[in-house]
């Protein structure tokens, strides 16, 4: 199934952030969100993802899968504990490459809370290989990420999620090397209010 989105006006704490933003994507394709920080990316994703409603416009898509800043995953569990409880909670078989996919091998009998911020960030994203959705809509994914950990999720996105036909809806300030069209939200922010931006920190 498509991503389309027509004349979607996006708002913050009842604010508009954006307006007039379309955007249409085909299975295998991917788009990657621009701007500067506080134009409103965060916003348009979390309204793609049904996390907030938008003001006015439309997105049809199929089920997504929204990644943001926290990884999502349980401290308590070991990193092969956390995966097995995303892969029941979605009803799927955990696929059984996924520890290489994202360099878990030797972690997944560790306690996640005792791994270093981009170990937890690779076992956030490996979720995104466990849960098999449509549409993947990632707010900065490759944060605390070093090359290596950078080029396996490049990688997992090219070579397993896209071309498997999977959509993916992109804010990072990172060259994933994608083959795919970058949208500047700068000419869809809304036009400013005179209330201020207490949200600024969010958009």
């Amino acid at each position: 199934m498509s991503l389309t989105v027509t004349d979607l006006c996006c708002a913050r704490g009842g604010l508009p952030v954006l307006q007039g933003v379309s955007f249409a994507l085909a299975p295998g394709e991917a788009l990657i969100l621009r701007g500067p920080n506080g134009v409103g990316k965060t916003t348009l994703l979390r309204t793609l993802a049904g996390l907030q409603p938008p003001l006015a416009g439309s997105v049809e898509m199929g089920e997504a899968a929204y990644a943001s800043h926290a990884d999502g995953i349980k401290a308590q569990l070991t990193v092969a504990e956390n995966l097995a409880f995303w892969a029941e909670v979605h009803g799927v078989d955990l696929p059984a490459d996924i520890y290489e996919t994202f360099d878990l091998t030797d972690l997944r009998d560790r306690l996640a809370g005792t791994l270093s911020a981009g170990q937890k960030r690779r076992t956030g994203l490996a979720r995104l290989g466990v849960i098999g959705r449509p549409v993947l809509l990632l707010d900065e994914p490759t944060v605390s990420l070093d090359r290596g950990s950078v080029r396996l999720f490049a990688d997992f996105l090219k070579e397993r999620y896209l071309a498997q036909g999977g959509i993916a809806v992109i804010a990072t300030h990172i060259d994933l090397g994608l083959e795919a069209p970058e949208l500047d939200l700068t000419p869809f922010k809304a036009v400013p209010s005179a209330v201020g931006g207490s949200d600024e920190a969010f958009l």
